[in-house]
């Protein structure tokens, strides 16, 4: 009876992971589909091209392209620190009766659905921008910090819980041989909590290159590469979320499509090499 219940089981996990493979490349096969007139048309051209005029059936990709790659980067840049900083006050510094609301707090703000985030930094932090840089406070860098903004509470929350997996000790037999308190989240904590650091990271890649409606409110969607990050500018989401319904044609439609399948490439390939490169080699390291 327990081989038939194992059989059963090793039988239904296999399955489930094919599942996961099977979606991954429905995905894919249906976005090639609908992008092939547009392939077949632009080629690779349609990579570097950066006009985009549906009313000429002209359509190029490189400044949602760009829009997208270097907001979030910059999201990333900005959002790394501080999240890292924020689970290390909360493990290492905080007084306990600190810890609970603070990390409620960041519980509470990883819960604000996105587009909540994109009307506040419309009404409330683009203004700002335009007080601050001028132009009308939308761009590239507005929405960079409104994503960093975004995925900060996944990150720090997850960097929070992988650093008190540390064992005390460990930082207690650090503290015994005279190591200060820096030293002990420096050459202990951070190093032990690396894998989940890491993490943390890439499930916070994998959201703020696919963000859609925080985007949408504050980029300004400007078919163009800014000269300025303070510029207005549009990325695929973004690109994808305001003309979708607006394809009249069938190459504007297949358009769309292939730029829905370069933002799966590129997701598949920034988290792939994340997953198999950095992690593994963090974990190696120990």
């Amino acid at each position: 009876m327990h081989k038939v219940v194992d059989k059963g089981f090793e039988a239904l996990a296999k399955l489930s992971a094919f599942f996961v493979l099977i979606v991954l490349a429905a995905i894919f096969w249906v976005l090639f589909k609908e992008a092939e007139p547009a392939i077949e048309t632009f080629g690779l051209e349609f990579l570097t091209n950066q006009k985009w005029a549906p009313n000429l059936e002209i359509f190029g990709g490189a400044p949602a392209i760009f829009g997208s790659i270097v907001s979030t980067f910059l999201a990333m840049i900005i959002a790394t620190p501080i999240a890292i900083g924020i689970a290390i006050f909360l493990t290492e510094i905080a007084f306990e009766k600190l810890k609970t609301p603070i990390g409620t707090a960041i519980e509470m703000l990883a819960a604000i659905p996105s587009i909540i985030y994109g009307m506040w930094g419309l009404f409330y932090f683009a203004p700002l921008m335009r007080e601050w840089f001028g132009g009308n406070g939308l761009g590239l860098l507005t929405a960079a910090i409104v994503l960093s903004i975004m995925i900060l509470p996944f990150m720090a929350a997850i960097t929070r819980d992988s650093m008190n997996t540390t064992p005390h000790i460990l930082k207690e037999s650090a503290y015994a041989l005279g190591a200060t308190k820096w030293d002990v989240i420096k050459d202990v904590v951070i190093p032990y909590a690396k894998a989940g650091i890491i993490g943390s990271i890439i499930l916070a890649l994998g959201r703020a290159i696919g963000e859609t409606m925080a985007v949408t409110f504050v980029m300004g969607n400007v078919h163009r590469i800014p000269k300025e990050l303070t510029d207005p500018a549009t990325s695929i989401p973004v690109t994808l979320a305001n003309e979708f319904t607006e394809a009249d044609s069938d190459l504007y439609y297949s358009s769309l499509f292939y730029l829905a399948l370069i933002l799966f490439v590129i997701s598949f390939i920034v988290i792939a090499i994340a997953k198999f490169y950095f992690l593994k080699k963090s974990r190696s390291a120990k």
